[in-house]
């Protein structure tokens, strides 16, 4: 279920403070990315919640 696009128009990547690009659609990973170049942090979306917590991220590949 992808997210309101209000909804990502206020959220930011906790880390850096970059947008997060919407992945929520892939329904195996749900995910929000960081789109800032030298984070690229990937925060879960569970049940349609992003889990915003550094420590839950996945780092880039």
């Amino acid at each position: 279920m992808p997210l309101e696009a209000g909804l990502l128009e206020i959220l930011a990547c906790p880390a850096c403070h970059s947008a997060l690009e919407d992945r929520s659609g892939d329904e195996a990973a749900p995910e929000l990315v960081c789109t800032g170049s030298d984070c690229g942090l990937a925060y879960p979306v569970r049940d349609g919640i992003p889990v915003l917590l550094v420590d839950e991220a996945r780092r880039p590949a």
